[in-house]
């Protein structure tokens, strides 16, 4: 034992110099890490963001303004065949009134996320990012909408939009495969990412930890593509079963390993904006401060109307559906100060170096 834990803590330091380890090295890491390896890894990961972010915790006001999807992604709440699903989408003066009580209680990043509604055209898109753009010029504007073309990317680019959060869930193909139909591949969710670099968008991606099938190649082959990809953001939170999907029999992820990957994420992307999701507030009362503790520095805060928040449902006992965007803002700040950081409402861009 004593020999593994000194190989993991030389990996961990290894990690935090280099930014990368081998895969041997990382599968010790993942598996066979404990209380004591995980504390010096948090640690580390710790001080790596605030020697690059200090203790800010960047708030993004989350507008999930359509759980319509044409997808049938076997993990998701929302997918098309989700008959029980009650479904909602907003109107552009619903997104703007959304935006504009979020600029009041101080957020300067929105966050559009919703499935892959076709509803909204190309056009429509582009109409509510420029509205949105005109009316808050000094505000981030995030979409969250999925695969789309090139050329659609490039009109919402041109229309105002400069983030966009994609997660590739997995980056292993037969493991997509599992969790995908037939009709959706994992080799066009790269090229949606990659023509979003290249377009000029500050681009996120992530996974689930603990995703059905999921083994600890799929975690690697995951760390290896965000290398690769070189994102500015990166998002993972643990997979949570929803019971109207055909995982709903599955258990839910790892807390513990869910962490883990935060802090070996915050190592190898010292840069990198790291959300600590809504997803690990619902698999743990504390799961967001810890999920800070280990090196995440971003949380969103939702916006959208009390009224529809418990529909948009990708998995069950999702938190904060009840709450007010004040009152819930005002949870979220308490909660961040109550572990030693700040919530801050900048723009909050990528801090390369």
């Amino acid at each position: 034992m004593f020999v593994v834990q000194e190989s993991i803590r030389n990996s961990i330091h290894q990690l935090k110099h280099a930014q990368t380890i081998s895969d041997k090295e990382l599968r010790v890491l993942l598996e066979q890490s404990n209380a004591a390896t995980d504390d010096m890894l948090f640690s580390e990961a710790d001080q790596v963001r605030r020697e690059r972010y200090g203790t800010a915790v960047y708030l993004r006001g989350l507008i999930e303004f359509t759980n319509y999807c044409k997808n049938n992604c076997y993990y998701c709440g929302i997918r098309q065949r989700n008959t029980r699903a009650v479904r909602y989408r907003f109107e552009r003066e619903e997104i703007l009134s959304c935006c504009e009580e979020g600029y009041t209680l101080g957020f300067h990043t929105f966050v559009l996320q919703g499935g892959e509604d076709p509803f909204y055209t190309d056009k429509e898109i582009c109409e509510i990012v420029s509205a949105i753009r005109e009316r808050f010029p000094d505000c981030a504007i995030t979409l969250s909408i999925g695969e789309k073309p090139r050329e659609s990317y490039a009109a919402y680019f041109r229309a105002g939009a400069n983030r966009y959060l994609l997660r590739h869930e997995t980056a292993d193909a037969s493991h997509y495969s599992k969790l995908h139909p037939a009709e959706m591949h994992l080799s066009n969710r790269k090229r949606c990412l990659f023509d979003l670099k290249e377009l000029g968008y500050q681009v996120g991606s992530g996974f689930m930890v603990g995703s059905p099938f999921q083994t600890t190649d799929c975690l690697i082959a995951d760390l290896r593509f965000l290398q690769e990809l070189d994102p500015d953001m990166i998002g993972i939170g643990p997979y949570l079963t929803h019971a109207d999907t055909p995982f709903s029999q599955y258990p839910n992820g790892s807390l513990a390993l869910t962490l883990r990957l935060i802090a070996v994420l915050r190592l190898m992307f010292p840069h990198a904006l790291i959300p600590a999701t809504t997803a690990l507030g619902t698999i743990h009362p504390n799961g967001r401060e810890l999920g800070l503790k280990a090196g995440a520095n971003v949380v969103m805060p939702n916006l959208s109307p009390v009224r529809v928040r418990k529909w948009y449902s990708l998995y069950d006992n999702k938190i904060c559906t009840g709450e007010e965007s004040a009152q819930c803002r005002g949870c979220l700040e308490n909660r961040i100060r109550s572990v030693g950081y700040e919530a801050v409402t900048d723009i909050g861009d990528v801090k390369r170096s």
